[in-house]
């Protein structure tokens, strides 16, 4: 098996290897108990390995043999007034968001990625809410926002989990049917643009090989354990996970650790 892990792998050491290893693992165990949330754990720290380019490239590979099945399965439970906006919208800017990611250098994705992530968690875990049901304009706003946020690091469902879960209306499971259909609807758009822009590559199938049994486990795991928590327990891990990850990932650590 060691053999194989310089072919599958290029270029990254040991311990790189182990840090994308973790971040699959956490990232299917968020994603699999909240429906969302694979990309902002594990962008940030694949990131630290690979760069976010081939981050990007990676982690579409590994969540679309779960993304597609996961978002039809819970279709018929979702809110299709509300997922459809918000796809149009995220199409039409998702080009834009792969665009700034290959124009900008990787330190500077690298902040920008861990400073969203932040952001996010902390509106979402300050108890905000909104009331009344979303109108058009701020479907079709939040779309746009995650577009931009799928195609500069595959964190679309960053703007969505705000959306969703500061909705007080909704409960934990009508946020997760929406979640997962929308993210299975996007993972076919953004697959065929990152392909076109050259991001998804047989490098990155490649090296997703012996991730998707590690983000298999983590959502199977997720799943089960959402069953049997509490809708406040279900919030807190989940913001807590993802602030971990982005706080890690910051490059305020690289010359205190050397990285």
């Amino acid at each position: 098996m060691t053999d194989l892990l310089p072919l599958l792998f290029p270029g990254v050491t040991l311990q790189g290897i182990a840090i994308l290893l973790l971040a699959t693992f956490l990232g299917g165990l968020v994603r699999g108990f909240t429906g969302f949330g694979f990309a902002m754990v594990f962008m940030p720290l694949a990131s630290l390995v690979l760069g976010p380019v081939a981050a990007l490239g990676l982690i579409w590979v590994i969540d679309m043999p779960f993304a597609l099945p996961i978002g039809f399965r819970a279709a018929k439970r979702a809110e299709w007034g509300e997922v459809i906006p918000l796809l149009i919208a995220a199409t039409l800017t998702l080009p834009v968001g792969v665009a700034l990611l290959t124009w900008l250098d990787q330190q500077t994705m690298r902040w920008i990625l861990a400073v969203l992530v932040l952001a996010a968690v902390a509106l979402m875990a300050s108890g905000w809410r909104y009331h009344g049901k979303p109108g058009l304009p701020l479907s079709l706003g939040v779309g746009a926002a995650s577009g931009l946020c799928n195609g500069l690091a595959s964190i679309g469902g960053l703007p969505l989990a705000v959306f969703w879960l500061g909705a007080q209306r909704n409960d934990r499971h009508k946020t997760r049917a929406n979640l997962q259909t929308y993210i299975g609807l996007s993972t076919v758009v953004s697959g065929t643009i990152l392909t076109l822009k050259g991001i998804i590559t047989v490098a990155s199938a490649l090296m997703a090989l012996p991730l998707f049994a590690i983000y298999g486990i983590g959502l199977w795991l997720g799943t089960h354990a959402f069953g049997i928590a509490s809708e406040q327990t279900f919030r807190r891990i989940a913001y807590l996970t993802i602030f971990l990850s982005a706080l890690v990932s910051l490059p305020l650590w690289d010359g205190l650790i050397g990285r």
